[in-house]
């Protein structure tokens, strides 16, 4: 027979452990009360301190508990991903085997798996123990919905405690999936869709290709939407405020901010909105790529096109522009650059030559001519000198 006392037996290690009354089953359902998430928990220490990160207090949905000094707790059932949930949500409770399992093999705690859709919405899933304790408007909205309606919550906002710091927002969308898509989702219109090009559907990405090629999308923020947050949505490279979109065969139509390919003599690249084919798409308010080591590499088989509406600017210790043919100013210049030095060369040796041929007329028996080349062969000195000096670039070569 098992024992009962606190050195490790079945009913023992639920008392002690769990604080599970002597009926709880094996698996049950718990209403979350509180979760660990810092050091200002009330339960901080006793609980592991930052081992105990994501531990739950919580009730069985199925007892009315009032407030008590301790209710029971439970771990996150699998600490690699963390879906932790908010206050008054319902989540899957499980009795498993813990750290004591080498020395009492029935040691037992309690864990946590994931969140139950209640709501069947991404933004929360919370559900209060007592819904009569909530402002008229929505105590109608929690009956209606216990009668088999449809909860939406016309103030867009409810009293229920979520957390300290998580407000209900009535705009947040879900996803809208199609058939064979994973779709993993935040609760604030962030996601990751692993989907497939779907004919006919409603989305954005499959008006080419066919059924089945696969695109990833990887979202955060839903952009503007409407205030009717229980119908779902589809992701919108034009409106979502950050994206990646990774395709195969698909046609995203996206509306680059600029798409001036003048520089183009033949073979122009396809406008972003009309490309087909495999890419990876990044659009954001801003794009930062920075290496902390090394390099970073740009490479392509065809081009590389910058395309700017105010312009391009490069701020850097040294810039090379490696190339058979570089085109200044547009496709069509003709005009080659002068070589700095040896230009230079040959305008110095220019003035040599004409402040020699200063100097003898000025032993002419012409006052005129005399005088003229008097004056000239000063100037000629300062025209060398800064020709010698100041006219060629510190910062630009050439070959």
């Amino acid at each position: 027979m098992a024992k009962t006392s606190r050195s490790g037996g079945v009913l023992g290690n639920l008392l002690d452990k769990s604080r599970f009354s002597l009926a709880f089953p094996v698996q049950s359902v718990g209403r979350v009360v509180s979760i660990v998430l810092d050091e200002t928990h009330p339960r901080f220490k006793e609980l592991g301190e930052w081992n105990g990160l994501g531990t739950i207090e919580y009730t069985l949905v199925d007892q009315i508990i009032p407030p008590t000094q301790n209710y029971p707790t439970a771990k996150p059932y699998d600490p690699s991903i963390r879906n932790l949930p908010l206050i008054n949500e319902v989540v899957f409770i499980s009795l498993l085997p813990n750290t004591d399992t080498n020395t009492f093999t029935t040691s037992k705690t309690s864990y946590y798996t994931s969140v139950i859709g209640l709501w069947n919405h991404p933004h929360h899933n919370a559900y209060p123990q007592f819904s009569n304790e909530l402002p008229p408007t929505q105590q109608k909205d929690y009956i209606q919905t216990e009668a088999g309606s449809v909860r939406r919550v016309t103030d867009k906002s409810t009293d229920i405690f979520l957390g300290r710091t998580f407000v209900e927002k009535g705009n947040i969308h879900p996803l809208l999936p199609f058939e064979g898509d994973r779709i993993l989702e935040g609760r604030w219109g962030n996601s990751i869709r692993f989907g497939s090009t779907v004919t006919g559907s409603l989305n954005t990405w499959s008006s080419a290709g066919t059924n089945g090629d696969p695109i990833t999308i990887l979202r955060n923020g839903q952009g503007n939407q409407t205030d009717e947050g229980w119908i779902p949505t589809v992701e919108d490279v034009n409106n979502d405020e950050s994206s990646i979109y990774l395709t195969s065969t698909q046609n995203i139509p996206l509306e680059a901010s600029s798409t001036s390919y003048s520089s183009y003599s033949s073979n122009p690249p396809i406008t972003p909105n009309e490309y087909a084919g495999k890419q990876l798409i990044l659009n954001s308010g801003r794009l930062v790529l920075n290496t902390t080591e090394d390099h970073i590499l740009l490479s392509s088989k065809q081009t590389v096109n910058i395309n700017a509406i105010s312009g391009f600017s490069i701020d850097s210790p040294q810039s090379v522009i490696q190339s058979n043919s570089v085109l200044l100013g547009g496709i069509n210049a003709v005009e080659p650059v002068l070589k700095g030095d040896t230009t230079i060369n040959v305008l110095v040796d220019l003035v040599n030559q004409l402040q020699a041929l200063a100097l003898a007329l000025q032993t002419s028996t012409n006052p005129a001519v005399n005088a003229a080349a008097a004056q000239l062969t000063p100037q000629l000195t300062v025209i060398r000198t800064q020709l010698q000096t100041t006219t060629k670039s510190q910062i630009s070569k050439t070959l």
